[in-house]
């Protein structure tokens, strides 16, 4: 593991929080609804790993891609995901803004706008073999999945 700014990690980053920016004005009808829902391990959890996350991505260079080689079909992998992510997002813009289209599937993906990122980020700890980016990714994907599972499932009842 090296330190050292990472230029992957802030593209990742960037693709992740300028869409939730622009969702804020945008977000479901009743969305306020189901977050007094959330319990609070979940929320810790989501919390803790959106930080550590967040700055692991940008002071390990273990995310920039140095050389071609078959390792970086892990870096690639990755980028896909957040292209579908961002694919995810025009697609619920586009919509009418319920919960429902929120929490639609794309691809066959559940909550695809917990899912994508989360595996996304895993796929560059995978890559850069960075333990702590790893770990980090689990405790968000614990947290920030399982909320939306269940915002997901209270939609379904």
């Amino acid at each position: 593991m090296n330190f050292g700014f990472s230029y992957i990690g802030l593209i990742f980053l960037a693709m992740l929080i300028i869409p939730n920016l622009i969702w804020t004005k945008n977000m479901p009808v009743d969305y306020d609804k189901y977050v007094k829902n959330e319990k609070k391990a979940l929320v810790i959890l989501e919390r803790a790993g959106e930080v550590l996350v967040s700055c692991i991505s940008l002071i390990f260079s273990d995310f920039n891609i140095n050389s071609i080689t078959y390792w970086s079909l892990w870096p690639l992998g990755a980028a896909l995901l957040m292209i579908l992510y961002e694919i995810y997002w025009i697609r619920y813009f586009k919509s009418e803004k319920t919960m429902k289209d929120f929490y639609r599937d794309l691809f066959g993906i559940p909550v695809a706008g917990a899912t994508l990122p989360v595996l996304a980020f895993l796929l560059l700890g995978i890559y850069g073999e960075n333990i702590f980016m790893i770990v980090s990714v689990v405790i968000l994907g614990i947290g920030h999945i399982g909320i939306h599972l269940n915002h997901s499932k209270e939609i379904k009842r």
